[in-house]
């Protein structure tokens, strides 16, 4: 059912935007990032986050600020870092009810017979979803798929990533934890690696948490696709 979309989103999908400004008191989050050996920095206006740091020498940067995607409320966390793996590796995890709401949305497009073409301006996401085909595995316990759908061409790319520590990381955040329900992604395509979520609750520990599970899923990645 996907195809019209697929060919649409094609010609027009959304890319990762820039820095955005963010509320968030930037002492603790300078404090901590020092203390990991993270570079940190603001926008032009002092508001807008920014950490960068390096993986086996690839670089990575995350972002904290206003949302790029309407799907997300307050500010966002984003981030992608250069891993240089092959270009074929594309595998997306995604919580469940993003998953139905980005679906259900492709799907009113779908039947709507007076919209001959996709919005550019629709979150790439929805392309990914028509693309990839979800799959699972015995080996992580239901309760990470009752969360999480894991979308791929093919599976043993997801199961070499996707290993029991990052999958434990993405099950238990810290407290204040950040819910089932709360926009979340990670992705691996064209050779890189991608985080977006809603920063919710808007605590030091839930960014934080973001950006280990987001390095973590860049080590995973580099140990199961090579070091280059």
């Amino acid at each position: 059912m996907f195809d019209r979309i697929k060919k649409a989103f094609s010609k027009g999908a959304s890319k990762p935007q820039d820095d955005t400004p963010s509320q968030m008191p930037h002492g603790p989050v300078s404090e901590w990032a020092g203390t990991q050996g993270f570079a940190f920095s603001v926008d032009g206006d002092g508001q807008g986050v920014v950490l960068e740091g390096k993986i086996s020498g690839r670089p990575w940067r995350l972002q904290l600020g206003r949302p790029a995607r309407d799907y997300i409320l307050g500010e966002e966390v984003r981030a992608r870092g250069e891993l240089g793996i092959p270009q074929d590796i594309a595998i997306l995890v995604m919580n469940r009810p993003l998953k139905e709401k980005l679906e259900k949305r492709a799907y009113q497009i779908y039947t709507d017979d007076l919209q001959t073409s996709v919005d550019s301006t629709l979150p790439e996401e929805m392309r990914w979803l028509a693309m990839f085909s979800e799959v699972g595995w015995d080996a992580l316990p239901p309760a990470f798929w009752e969360r999480y759908g894991v979308m791929t061409d093919k599976r043993e790319h997801a199961q070499a990533w996707l290993d029991a520590p990052l999958a434990n990381l993405l099950m238990n955040w810290q407290l204040p934890a950040s819910t089932a329900e709360v926009p979340f992604m990670v992705l691996l395509l064209n050779g890189k690696a991608y985080l977006r979520m809603e920063y919710t609750p808007a605590d030091l520990l839930t960014l934080q948490h973001a950006a280990l599970i987001f390095t973590s899923a860049c080590e995973s990645a580099l140990d199961a696709f090579g070091r280059k």
